[in-house]
């Protein structure tokens, strides 16, 4: 019980990543009125950071593998803590891109390292539960950090939130140092070998379903600020409610999403949530100018698209059991790919077409994970088949 509370203040420092992370969607046109830019160019700030996130993690984290864990932790909310300094303090669009680069480096070994941390420092057995509650930290950041900053935003800037976070960020940095024990790292695993489980074809499909699901998500979401905004006619001053209820009903979901999948299996679960996904993108498309309708559409979708995260961090643990761990972690990377990929691909669609059609793009890749789901069963076939034939 001693290092309970320890796990709950690995907890809050991603609650400060997360919230760096995602407080872009919350803030993208004040951002691009700011800047003097467009919406597609604000957008791919989640692009940027997304894509030094997915890439620049894996790499660091093994090159620091056999780094005392709360040191390492202290540098990279240094390095976290300086991206939002010069968040807040430089002038122009170009420097807040290479800000918000030195962030996403910073922000990807905070997150790995309080998990590792929390495993680690985790009483007998609690090992699962004491991750999923730093986790629920990252997840609470959509919940509560994105309206907060929103409000932030409205009364004091938007530079202002990221000026909160570095605070916040210096007084975690002093009581990680005194309150986390020292923590052993772990043995490196080279990255060719991480990647050679990408030659299996269940392996690849199941991080395909991440990629899809995910980046048809990010697609919409990027871009929600503005679409409730101008398209569905939710005034400014009800976009913070809007932002919380979808928050909550995130957590809602992925509460569901744990449930359904011991109860129902993987498949169901997912396709089922993104069944559902679908359809709540297509609604928000056509429904306007009515708040209870837009507001009872956006809890289904936070909840349906929520729903799927634990069940596909669950089915990719299953399929390859003996590298779990690994392929977790080539997961988290597939899933800042994904962001970075949607935002982008939504910044084409606002930019080329229109700012309404990122929901039917979106709903567009929902769909291609499903034909992933389905697709997989069959590899799986596959698989034993040949298996068979080589015993």
């Amino acid at each position: 019980m001693e290092n309970t509370w320890k796990v709950y203040l690995l907890a809050i420092v991603s609650f400060l990543v997360g919230t760096s992370e995602y407080i872009i969607s919350g803030i993208l046109d004040k951002i691009a009125q700011s800047f003097g830019i467009t919406l597609a160019a604000a957008g791919q700030l989640i692009t940027i950071f997304s894509l030094v996130y997915a890439i620049g993690t894996p790499i660091l984290m093994t090159l620091t593998a056999s780094m005392d864990r709360r040191k390492l932790m202290v540098y990279a909310l240094g390095l976290f803590v300086l991206g939002n300094i010069l968040s807040f303090a430089l002038p122009g669009y170009g420097w807040f891109v290479f800000a918000r680069m030195i962030m996403a480096l910073g922000a990807g070994m905070v997150v790995v390292s309080a998990l590792n941390i929390a495993a680690k420092i985790a009483p007998s057995g609690k090992q699962a539960s004491s991750i999923a509650t730093v986790i629920m930290g990252f997840t609470a950041s959509l919940i509560v950090g994105v309206p907060l900053g929103r409000m932030m935003a409205e009364s004091f800037g938007w530079k202002s939130v990221f000026g909160g976070i570095a605070l916040f960020g210096i007084i975690a940095m002093i009581v990680i140092f005194i309150a986390i024990p020292r923590t052993k790292g772990d043995e490196s695993v080279p990255l060719l070998q991480q990647l050679a489980l990408l030659k299996k074809k269940k392996v690849a499909i199941g991080l395909s379903i991440t990629f899809f699901w995910l980046g048809g998500y990010s697609i919409a979401y990027t871009y929600l600020t503005p679409y409730l905004l101008t398209v569905s006619g939710i005034s400014s001053d009800l976009l913070s409610t809007a932002l919380l209820i979808f928050g909550i009903a995130s957590l809602v979901g992925s509460k569901f999403g744990g449930y359904s999948t011991d109860r129902w299996g993987v498949a169901v679960t997912l396709i089922g949530g993104m069944a559902l996904h679908i359809m709540m993108l297509i609604f928000l498309s056509v429904v306007t100018n009515s708040t209870a309708a837009v507001f009872a559409i956006l809890i289904l979708w936070s909840f349906a698209a929520w729903s799927s995260g634990p069940t596909q961090q669950y089915h990719l643990a299953t399929l390859e059991p003996k590298s779990s761990g690994v392929l977790l972690g080539l997961n988290q990377s597939m899933m800042q790919l994904s962001m970075a990929a949607g935002a982008g691909i939504g910044g084409i669609a606002v930019e080329k077409i229109s700012l309404a059609s990122v929901t039917w793009m979106g709903a567009l890749g929902v769909a291609v994970a499903i034909a992933a789901i389905l697709a997989l069963p069959r590899s799986r076939s596959n698989q034993k088949e040949v298996n068979a034939v080589h015993s």
